[in-house]
């Protein structure tokens, strides 16, 4: 078999989730769409959702309220979804997948995240500890598209398919039946899809670029700081220059970039090949059943990425700038939710009927986790600067 060939190998049939399987159902049965699938309207809803129109007004890595915003070509969380979506279409056609569950899968995958991206989720995490209770956005996202989207009269929420919702709940961390009880119909004891595990990887890949991008156009980040401690970058960076010596400084790092991601997704490509080769799976239960997650990238890749992602923290995600920007997503956070449990009156009445089920803290939570940067700013100048 020739390179090309191998490259364009698919796993075996059985390994992809069935359009037509148990895993299409809802909770509330629908008829079928005379010319969709099921994951193909899963993806229309996540996209339709107001929860995702919202994300183009969260952060990524830069707020959307930063004083020093390097301009409008920074990420958003909502462009960094639809990069995600990107990548994950291109393995899922590669590996034979189901292309359109693993592009419903990564439309919904941060559909969850609070406003001012991480450091929002540990502001919103932190303060709910004091109450007995946490901030996760997989399981926000859960409640998002199984209760606070009202777009039918028939029911609350998306109604997805128990595809799309295990792969909410599962595509990045695995959960104990034993601390999330309520999570009991998605699988718990065993691995979910490769759709679902593609996504990881997907995002992880689309925001390692993408921040270096950002970082490198910000004036954070320097050419010569990333090539020097960074392998991965400086190897296609190396290559770049000597094809193109005359290019532009912005078109050899774009280029550079580009052939990075490349690179990482034939890996990660060829890595699940391998691993689904070395169990002998030819169907989803093996792979359900496999010891251990089968998405991964090469130990030689996942050493250069972990290096890169490294550096991206120590010079970017926490360099002196971003540490402010930090800094003040936890004062906005926490003081409007300080500001709305001490006077549960200002929640709209929509969010004040859910204290009697969800109780007070747990409400405030999702009142803030849906709002953007812009409106979260407004309310905490209103309630806590007045």
């Amino acid at each position: 078999m020739n390179s090309r060939s191998k490259q364009n190998e698919a796993l075996p049939p059985d390994i992809a989730v069935d359009q037509n399987g148990d895993l299409a159902t809802r909770i509330h049965p629908e008829p079928p769409h005379p010319y969709r699938s099921a994951f193909a309207r899963d993806g229309a809803r996540i996209l339709h959702a107001r929860a995702f129109r919202r994300l183009a007004g969260k952060t990524q890595v830069f707020s959307r309220l930063a004083r020093n915003l390097p301009g409008d070509h920074s990420r958003s969380r909502l462009t960094h979804t639809l990069e995600v979506a990107q990548i994950s279409r291109t393995l899922a056609a590669a590996l034979g997948l189901n292309r359109e569950l693993a592009e419903a899968l990564a439309l919904a995958h941060d559909i969850g995240h609070p406003p001012f991206g991480h450091a929002g989720e540990k502001a919103l995490d932190t303060a709910l500890r004091q109450h007995g209770l946490g901030f996760d956005h997989n399981l926000h996202a859960l409640r998002i598209v199984t209760w606070f989207e009202e777009r039918y009269p028939a029911w609350r929420g998306l109604n997805l398919t128990l595809a799309v919702r295990e792969g909410i709940v599962k595509h990045s961390r695995d959960y104990s039946s034993a601390t999330h009880p309520e999570l009991a119909p998605y699988f718990l004891d065993l691995r979910p899809p490769l759709e679902a595990q593609m996504i990881d990887l997907a995002d992880e890949i689309a925001y390692l670029t993408a921040d270096f991008d950002d970082g490198l156009d910000s004036g954070i980040l320097t050419v010569q700081g990333v090539c020097q401690h960074v392998p991965l970058f400086r190897r296609f960076y190396d290559e770049v220059t000597a094809q193109y010596p005359h290019a532009l400084s912005k078109q050899a790092i774009y280029e550079t970039l580009n052939r990075m991601l490349n690179a990482l997704v034939t890996d990660l490509i060829e890595e699940v090949r391998n691993r689904v080769a070395a169990i002998g799976a030819t169907t989803l239960d093996d792979i359900r059943r496999a010891p251990n997650r089968i998405a991964a990238l090469s130990p030689a890749m996942e050493a250069e990425r972990a290096a890169a992602k490294s550096y991206l923290y120590t010079h970017f995600y926490n360099s002196p700038g971003m540490e402010e920007e930090h800094e003040r997503a936890a004062q906005v956070v926490q003081g409007l939710f300080a500001a709305l449990m001490a006077d549960p009156t200002l929640l709209p009445a929509d969010h004040q009927s859910q204290i009697p089920s969800e109780g007070l803290a747990r409400t405030v939570a999702d009142y803030i986790a849906g709002m953007t940067d812009s409106y979260i700013e407004q309310l905490w100048l209103r309630h806590c600067q007045s």
